[in-house]
């Protein structure tokens, strides 16, 4: 080996601190998948679908954009994906909404909710260690698969079926927000996560020996590949 190689120094790598960016995500989710369900259930009148996509694409959408972003940055593929299928699957739904005529069901977007719960899918599972946060993006796909079968069947039932799965969802996602937003500000967890794995050693939480940064090396931007 040369002389001058071996006495290279070792490569560092310099971690920004950045805050959770899941709160912000989440409580995007919970305003859009909260205030479609009070259409579905017919609480507000039909006509005020446009009103409520336009609030999406206000607030939900650049917020979960934000929140992917963010996710990216702080090397947690698991929430900055299931940010980025969040984001434009409620743009879809928003503008789809705004140039639709009031109540108007529509197959096309019935298939891409349908698609779209699929892929949401694969965060859900990828991040089964952060057990609330797997379960909020599970139950996002079953609230875009439920909407699905309805637009794609133009059935009231189904979508009388997915306002109410829509409404636990929010329950769920407002609970998810306020958890992840007392973790970040105390750093420690008020509230249950339900962390486990790698999740809870990242937290200090597991009895595990495993060094939290000990592979960042290894990381996508880190290594020399993806």
């Amino acid at each position: 080996m040369n002389t001058e190689t071996a006495r290279l120094p070792a490569p560092r790598v310099v971690l920004r601190p950045l805050a959770t960016p899941l709160p912000l995500g989440f409580l995007g989710l919970f305003l859009a998948t909260f205030s479609f369900s009070a259409v579905q259930l017919g609480w507000v009148p039909t006509a005020q679908g446009r009103t409520v996509a336009l609030g999406v694409l206000v607030f939900t959408v650049p917020l979960q954009l934000v929140a992917c972003v963010m996710g990216f940055l702080a090397r947690d593929p698991v929430a900055a994906t299931g940010m980025g299928v969040l984001a434009g699957t409620w743009a879809a739904v928003a503008l789809a909404t705004r140039t639709s005529p009031p109540g108007a069901m529509s197959a096309g977007l019935g298939v891409l909710l349908v698609a779209a719960a699929a892929a949401m899918l694969v965060p859900a599972v990828a991040g089964h260690a952060k057990g609330v946060a797997s379960a909020v993006m599970a139950l996002s796909a079953a609230r875009f698969a439920v909407t699905g079968v309805a637009q794609w069947a133009g059935s009231k039932g189904w979508l009388t079926a997915a306002g109410w799965v829509g409404i636990v969802l929010a329950v769920l996602a407002l609970y998810a927000a306020l958890a992840f937003e007392l973790e970040g500000t105390s750093g420690r967890a008020v509230l249950p996560l339900l962390r486990r794995g790698r999740a809870a050693a990242a937290m200090g939480t597991s009895e595990s020996d495993e060094e939290p940064l000990g592979d960042v090396v290894h990381d996508p931007g880190v290594r020399q590949q993806l």
